[in-house]
């Protein structure tokens, strides 16, 4: 066979969780090689996971698995399985990642990488000692207008970074998931929202240098979640539903200092009513300023230094066919990036990383690197000092 005509290989995933995430990562699998033809690795959406056999079973119907298991060590164990992807809440993201890696596996994990910098840690060192190929899911800053404001900042376009600002702000109307329990997730808002924020700048700025943190509960209960299905914010409960205490912060707010010397702040919250999904960042340099509100996806909102006068301001550059992962998208500008398509690309540098022997990036190591500064934000705040990051 012509080696240009020949189809590209596969490889097996097995998927452990069968939640929100699981649908999106799903379509991902799926979505992939139609977008990006011919694909670097065709994903088989091989066997999926979940500790209620109701659900798994339906889960592997629903998303299109070849089989189900309500044990991840089925994953893990099966020498069928290239890839393992875990979907699970934080607390079990470790022990199963570790032991994937030490069977050869490559993995995708959901963020945050784990509760603890030492969790991390030894995923990651377990992950490189086994050449293992990894990705943390932090798929907001495959949004093609992020990479967009990524290849202006290596360009110079803004010059030499000053000072950023980035927030996440969601609406208080969450009910009690493992979201809000400590021992499961590890942090609240700052773990579950802010490190999407912490991953995007550290990736368009650079390395943090030090933290100066303050974090709060100012919702000390919530409605007690029924199902099994996060509702994140759109669940507005009766006054009789029962309510437990939260024992996570659902605000946080810091200052940065990067190692390049660019200062700057970031506010994650769940009380920012009217908020659903209002990830931002501003980035000053000495030649321009970049904005992006991931609720206007398409849109990077530019002024360069150079502009003549009379046109000084922001204006709106919309993502198309000549912008990061363009050719792989739609065909016109501003026709339209969602959700689905972040994780689109996400698995898209995933497999080709594998397919070309390198690492894709977020991977594990920048996991245990926002590990190790959520660690300092949250001594911060307990000390009100300024905390170094390493």
């Amino acid at each position: 066979m012509d080696q240009n005509n020949a189809s590209p290989k596969k490889m097996n995933v097995g998927l452990i969780g069968a939640g929100f995430m699981a649908k999106a990562h799903s379509i991902a699998y799926a979505g992939m090689p139609m977008f990006f033809w011919p694909a670097p690795i065709i994903p088989v959406k091989k066997m999926i996971v979940d500790m209620n056999e109701a659900i798994a079973k339906e889960a592997k119907d629903k998303f299109a698995f070849e089989s189900y298991s309500t044990d991840w060590h089925d994953v893990v164990n099966n020498p069928e399985i290239d890839v393992v992807d875990i979907c699970t809440p934080n607390n079990v993201h470790a022990e199963i990642a570790i032991a994937a890696a030490k069977a050869g596996k490559h993995i995708i994990c959901e963020k945050p990488l784990a509760l603890t910098v030492d969790q991390a840690r030894e995923m990651y060192l377990t992950a490189k000692e086994n050449n293992i190929k990894t990705l943390v899911a932090f798929n907001y800053r495959k949004t093609p207008a992020v990479q967009l404001a990524k290849k202006y900042i290596e360009e110079g376009a803004i010059g030499e970074i000053l000072d950023f600002r980035g927030t996440y702000l969601q609406d208080p109307e969450s009910p009690l998931s493992w979201r809000f329990q400590k021992n499961i997730c590890g942090s609240g808002a700052l773990g579950d929202i802010g490190t999407h924020v912490v991953d995007m700048l550290r990736f368009l700025v650079g390395d943090f240098k030090k933290v100066n943190a303050r974090t709060a509960t100012y919702i000390p209960e919530r409605p007690v979640q029924s199902g099994l299905t996060d509702s994140l914010g759109n669940a507005r409960l009766n006054k009789d539903t029962p309510r437990k205490a939260v024992d996570v912060d659902d605000q946080c707010m810091f200052m940065i200092e990067c190692e390049n010397g660019a200062f700057g702040s970031i506010e994650a919250t769940r009380n920012a009513w009217g908020r659903n999904n209002y990830i931002t960042f501003e980035i000053h340099g000495t030649l321009g300023s970049l904005y992006f509100n991931y609720e206007r996806r398409d849109e990077l909102q530019v002024c360069f230094a150079s502009d003549p006068d009379d046109r000084r301001g922001f204006r709106t550059i919309y993502t198309g066919p000549n912008h990061p992962y363009g050719n792989g998208l739609w065909p016109i500008p501003a026709l339209g990036i969602g959700y689905t398509e972040t994780k689109i690309v996400e698995c898209y540098d995933f497999f080709n990383a594998i397919a070309n022997d390198t690492q894709a990036s977020p991977n594990f190591e920048d996991g245990y690197e926002i590990e190790l500064i959520s660690d300092a934000i949250l001594k911060s705040a307990q000390t009100h000092t300024w905390v170094d990051v390493h």
